[in-house]
């Protein structure tokens, strides 16, 4: 079938490999959220952010189903969440989240990727002062008016509503909030009849550092190696 079908395959296996790494990524995060507040959506808000990403990562139903069975059963794994900082080469710097159940495994095992992709490990504390944390949501644009949006959501903790296009091109509209006012605005949301289609905490740059193209490849060759590991559900960077 020759070059072109050999693209194409490659570009199949990398989308299956985001789609499988973002079904595990979201099937821990159900059962932190189950071991933490039940397995009730309706009174667990956590649970029910869960369930807007997997919909919006195309994770089936039944799949979502059997990670809140396996968060009841006694056997199951206590995922622990753990943030790790460092620096990426050419002094950008990095947050790592991870979720796991075996810290000693998942240290060693980002240390080593910072090592191998040409950068440092950091203590707790030494580059999360360059980020602040902050709630995301996705909304599908359609019968949506942005300036009556934000001033019907902007006593419920709005910070920042804007435009942008998700990672298949499609057009979302992005509304930010400070970590602590994610739960308000999450129920205004679904007050309103609004399903985002995800929902998510993120850490934003409070400044950046410019770098150059091959700079720029350099950092995401780390990233792409932390990515990839299995304890690893984030990395967040400050490169400009």
């Amino acid at each position: 079938m020759g070059r072109i079908f050999e693209v194409r395959k490659a570009t199949m296996f990398a989308r299956w490999d985001r789609m499988a790494k973002q079904f595990t990524r979201i099937g821990k995060e159900i059962v932190i959220a189950v071991k933490a507040s039940g397995p009730d959506p309706a009174t667990n808000p956590a649970l029910r952010r869960c369930y807007q990403n997997a919909r919006s990562v195309g994770m089936p139903k039944d799949r979502v189903e059997a990670a809140i069975k396996r968060a009841m059963g006694k056997d199951t794994a206590n995922y622990e969440e753990i943030l790790y900082e460092g620096y990426a080469p050419h002094g950008v710097a990095l947050l790592v989240e991870t979720a796991t159940d075996n810290h000693v495994r998942t240290v060693a095992n980002v240390k080593s990727h910072f090592n191998k992709g040409g950068g440092a490990m950091g203590n707790t504390g030494s580059v999360s002062f360059q980020f602040k944390k902050v709630g995301s949501f996705k909304l599908a644009p359609a019968g949506l008016d942005m300036d009556e949006l934000e001033l019907e959501l902007i006593d419920h903790g709005l910070d920042e509503l804007g435009e942008s296009t998700n990672d298949d091109g499609s057009e979302v509209l992005v509304l930010r909030c400070a970590f602590t006012d994610f739960g308000n605005l999450q129920k205004a949301l679904e007050d309103k009849g609004i399903t985002p289609l995800s929902a998510e905490l993120e850490w934003i740059p409070t400044t950046t550092v410019p770098v150059t193209d091959e700079q720029a490849e350099d950092i995401s060759k780390l990233i792409e190696r932390l990515e990839q590991d299995e304890d690893v559900n984030k990395v967040f960077h400050n490169m400009g």
